[in-house]
């Protein structure tokens, strides 16, 4: 069962259908919509500030989600993917956005809907990424524009097939669940 802790008085609360792996962590002030995941060793704290988690996000092995005391929240649209070892702190990701494995967004960071932050990027503080852009580098900077192949072949695909890989662990659960109350 996934770790699930109050911080000053205030739990996390999720949507429907949202799938919390074993060792996944979960504090504080945290709020996730419908169909979400978070996936093995993955942090998300709203200890201090507040976590906003839209809906069909996926927040994939290692990935840690965190703020700055007062100063930076997260906030996190619909249909996101947060790749593994990412880390997303005190920033807000609009609809429609793939993060990449290992990439790394700091405080204030807007990144706005249909874009692609590339893998081992860095976006640096305070940065804009524009809505269809694809970013990447240290620190990141854009590269193309996402047409809409990407939308469909990676951003869509991605997020849909967490779905279906939550399933799987979900299914598995629950039949192990029945078996063990025959």
């Amino acid at each position: 069962m996934a770790i699930i802790k109050k911080v000053k008085g205030i739990n996390p609360v999720f949507g429907k259908n949202c799938f919390l792996a074993d060792n996944a962590v979960i504090t504080g002030d945290v709020i996730m919509g419908d169909d979400c995941s978070i996936w093995f060793s993955a942090v998300v704290r709203g200890d201090v500030h507040t976590v906003r988690i839209g809906n069909n996000v996926n927040i994939q092995d290692n990935a840690t989600i965190h703020c700055t005391y007062k100063k930076a929240p997260v906030n996190i649209g619909n249909n996101v993917s947060i790749a593994h070892n990412a880390v997303v702190h005190g920033c807000t990701i609009h609809d429609n956005v793939l993060i990449g494995m290992g990439a790394i967004l700091m405080d204030h960071v807007v990144v706005e809907s249909n874009s692609i932050i590339a893998a081992g990027a860095v976006v640096s503080k305070g940065t804009i990424v524009k809505p269809g852009s694809v970013y990447a580098g240290i620190p990141a900077k854009k590269i193309k524009s996402v047409d809409v192949d990407l939308v469909e072949g990676e951003i869509n695909r991605i997020a849909n097939s967490y779905n279906m890989y939550a399933s799987w662990y979900s299914s598995g659960t629950k039949a192990m669940k029945d078996k063990s109350m025959e």
